[in-house]
């Protein structure tokens, strides 16, 4: 029988009224993310938060959770918060299980902290790999090494199709309201071998500074003049890139002076997508869209 603080704490589905409390959580938890970053997530997803009942009545958030639908049988889930004043009472368990019902029999990717992953694997997910969070300003960033007939050009109009593309190759899921959303609010650049698309990387604004991401390409060497690109024209600006281990980039932005500053395990419940691709995903969107 519920006792206490978790007595007291009903759940529901969140509202664009709660993103204010919802920016105060993560920062509580010293997340980066802005409310602008906060508002792009509730446009493209849905969620749950936890309430308590306060003083006079008063309703506080004190946990949210949040997921994005990709077609029909894939989905990813994060901004899994819970106060710290709340924690250790299930409210995260309960959370999870409010969204996880709402998802069905999709397969669910989420990005696990260390402090979340044993939750996570109660709930049947599998861990398939780290990710490496980079962060900080580059100064010096040397010209990529093209091979032949190999070019970055800036995003066109006429793109978008190349990109939503490339995008279900490298993840096996539809991203296109993804990218719909995304692309307006960037600038992008576009890789090409002989002409014809290959890959494509995002540069915009989150958190601290600017995000790249998603980054795709066939392979390290295209995925590393895309990032090039835009590290090497905007010296000194504060970047950060999530990317998975398998991607071989973690020690070249060390190098670049991007240090490796956290990490989070990818973590699957169902059947595993988006293998044996001709192209791959070099860094993501967010750790919450994957």
């Amino acid at each position: 029988m519920a006792t206490g603080i978790e007595a007291m704490v009903d759940l529901r589905r969140m509202t664009a009224e709660d993103l204010a409390a919802a920016h105060d959580l993560s920062h509580e938890q010293k997340w980066p993310h802005r409310i602008e970053d906060w508002e792009m997530l509730f446009q493209l997803g849905f969620g749950y938060v936890a309430e308590l009942d306060g003083p006079n009545h008063q309703r506080e958030v004190i946990g949210t959770a949040m997921a994005w639908l990709y077609g029909d049988d894939a989905a990813t889930l994060g901004m899994v918060i819970v106060s710290p004043r709340a924690q250790g009472m299930g409210i995260g368990r309960r959370l999870m299980d409010a969204v996880l019902h709402d998802l069905g029999d999709r397969t669910v990717m989420l990005n696990a902290t260390d402090e979340g992953a044993p939750l996570y694997r109660k709930l049947g997910f599998e861990p398939v790999g780290p990710v490496f969070q980079h962060q900080g300003a580059a100064f010096a960033v040397p010209m990529a090494q093209l091979i032949p007939d190999e070019r970055v050009r800036p995003l066109g109009s006429k793109d978008m199709v190349v990109l939503r593309d490339l995008a279900r190759q490298a993840t096996g899921m539809n991203r296109d309201a993804l990218l719909d959303v995304l692309v307006p609010g960037a600038q992008g650049v576009v890789l090409t071998r002989g002409n014809e698309p290959v890959g494509f990387a995002l540069f915009r604004r989150f958190g601290r500074g600017y995000v790249i991401g998603p980054t795709i390409a066939p392979d390290t060497g295209g995925a590393k003049a895309l990032i090039s690109h835009w590290l090497g024209s905007n010296s000194g600006m504060f970047c950060r890139l999530d990317v998975p281990e398998e991607s071989g980039l973690s020690g070249w932005l060390d190098e670049l002076g991007l240090p490796c500053v956290g990490r989070v395990i990818r973590m699957v419940r169902g059947k595993p997508i988006g293998a044996n691709a001709p192209v791959k995903t070099f860094s993501l969107t967010t750790q919450a869209l994957g």
